[in-house]
């Protein structure tokens, strides 16, 4: 054979095999897009999941639950069947969600159910609009809240707050008891107290104890703290919006509620 024969030969092997390597990687694109679509997507759920947990369960319930009074469920079947129609919103739910995280809420669609009249429902969480989490993060707890439509099959039915039984030396402490109610109130979904919560839209926690007794000329911290609760917009830190905590903290916790949730903070220094 010529070597003329020969590389003519060589180029066909070539052109074969090349050609054959560029059938099995068209073949196969679509099965490897849908997987890198699907690691993607799980990944997205991850980081989102990690995002609401620190800054959504405070107020929505670590599950989506809502918390009755303060803020509504997002893992229900109603969530995701009729809210869009609830508010008027022509494009898809996920666009709503981002929409409604990015740019929050100045009061309530349902202020007979949540954060009444006149109350602020939701802080801005975008870093366009002055909040702590970017268009990305935001999206990716989109896609988290999302997740939850395969299995939201019922309408969640809000229960009254309730704290567990607490043990006999929790109940006889009120700094244990205001804890509790912190926890469940959903103040840690705004607040940071290191180790117990990261929230970063309102004024860190960790020393308000002792804060709080520098704020108002006169005015004894514990004052502070009780008049910051039942009256958010009497005091706003400076840097920090005058429209984030509800107002309605007076009608949602008893007296001795609130009065366990001052000691608590009192003992932040």
């Amino acid at each position: 054979m010529s070597r003329f024969n020969l590389e003519i030969l060589l180029g066909i092997i070539l052109v074969s095999l090349t050609t054959a390597i560029l059938v099995y990687y068209g073949l196969n694109e679509q099965t490897r897009m849908a997987q890198a679509s699907e690691s993607q997507q799980a990944r997205a759920i991850e980081v989102g999941a990690g995002l609401f947990e620190n800054n959504c369960s405070g107020c929505h319930g670590i599950k989506g639950e809502g918390i009755l009074g303060l803020c509504p469920p997002l893992n229900d079947a109603g969530f995701f069947t009729n809210r869009m129609k609830e508010v008027g919103w022509s494009g898809s739910l996920e666009d709503y969600i981002i929409s409604t995280v990015s740019s929050g809420r100045a009061v309530s669609t349902r202020p007979d159910q949540y954060a009444g009249q006149g109350n602020p429902a939701m802080p801005a969480w975008s870093d366009q609009y002055g909040g702590p989490l970017r268009p990305d993060q935001i999206e990716n707890i989109a896609t988290f809240i999302l997740n939850w439509e395969a299995t939201a099959l019922e309408e969640v039915v809000l229960e009254e707050l309730a704290t567990p039984t607490p043990s006999p030396e929790e109940a006889d402490d009120p700094v244990s008891r205001g804890r509790r109610v912190y926890l469940d109130t959903g103040c840690g979904g705004c607040h940071t107290i290191e180790g117990l919560s990261a929230g970063v839209v309102g004024p860190n926690q960790a020393k308000v104890g002792s804060v709080a007794e520098t704020r108002v000329p006169g005015m004894s911290a514990e004052d502070y703290i009780l008049e910051s609760i039942i009256n958010p917009g009497a005091y706003v830190v400076e840097g920090y919006p005058d429209n984030v905590m509800p107002r309605n903290y007076s009608e949602l916790l008893s007296n001795d509620q609130v009065a366990d949730l001052v000691t608590f903070l009192l003992s932040l220094k």
